[in-house]
């Protein structure tokens, strides 16, 4: 194989898939049917024209015949004056025209087949356009849904690869931890709060205990007598200790460590 024949192939091939490239199905369909509807013109005008020429031989074939009957009454009327050779030429001027109306004849036949050939055709042609019409709309809308496609599939894989993703999914989970973060701190600070405000309340009822009881050992009705003996101890730890022991109230003092012991269990 010589070079400039694998020259001329690698040309071509590179030619060829150059076109492939740059053919756009949308643009290659317009085009398409657009030069269908010139031929279709085209092809009209050929059959117009054929149809043209048929009428034209009709009437050269209708005047041919004319004149082959106007030259056979001529001859006739020659004959009955008794002009013999004046009706032997116009038998001779009609077998002329004669000739011409048979060849005009045959080519009239053929042209009207051709003219019927074209007509078909031309029905064909218009029947295949208006199929083309209808499929290049179909086409061109598949075509344009698969580029749509493609461009999406495109984007997604760049979306896929591409660090700004990357980037956002990372910042996707920082905002995710801040977020538990903050949660965390709530409850931490929830909890707190809700331990001191039980020690306060805690404490109040202590205080509050503390105050009843006080209240209920300083004041009341019913004073319990001790026995002689103790009331002896007592008036002897009155001369020995200075200050009169004051008289205790026995059933309030049982009822009130009761409540004390059950504030103690509380706490």
């Amino acid at each position: 194989m010589g070079f400039f024949d694998r020259l001329s192939r690698l040309l071509r091939a590179n030619l060829n898939d150059l076109v492939s490239k740059a053919e756009d199905p949308v643009k290659i369909l317009d085009q398409s049917v657009a030069d269908m509807q010139a031929d279709l013109v085209k092809l009209r005008q050929a059959v117009a024209m054929a149809i043209a020429s048929q009428k034209r031989l009709r009437n050269q074939a209708d005047q041919a015949e004319g004149q082959v009957r106007t030259w056979y009454e001529r001859a006739e009327l020659a004959l009955q004056k008794g002009e013999e050779d004046l009706a032997k030429e116009a038998l001779t001027r009609r077998k002329g025209f004669q000739e011409s109306s048979t060849a005009l004849t045959n080519q009239l036949k053929g042209q009207e087949g051709q003219v019927e050939t074209l007509k078909r055709s031309l029905v064909a042609l218009e029947g295949k356009i208006a199929e083309a019409r209808t499929k290049k709309d179909m086409l061109k809308a598949r075509a344009q849904a698969a580029k749509a496609q493609q461009q999406l599939q495109s984007a997604v894989g760049n979306l896929g690869t591409n660090s700004a993703m990357a980037a956002f999914d990372r910042m996707e989970d920082k905002v995710q931890a801040l977020e538990a973060s903050s949660q965390a701190a709530a409850e931490l600070a929830g909890a707190d709060l809700e331990s001191q405000f039980a020690a306060l309340e805690g404490g109040n009822d202590v205080d509050d205990e503390l105050s009843a009881l006080r209240q209920r050992l300083e004041g009341g009705d019913e004073v319990v007598a001790l026995p002689a003996a103790e009331t002896s101890s007592l008036e002897k730890s009155k001369d020995a200790n200075g200050p009169e022991v004051e008289a205790v109230k026995v059933a309030e003092v049982d009822a009130e460590l009761e409540e004390l012991k059950r504030a103690i269990d509380k706490l």
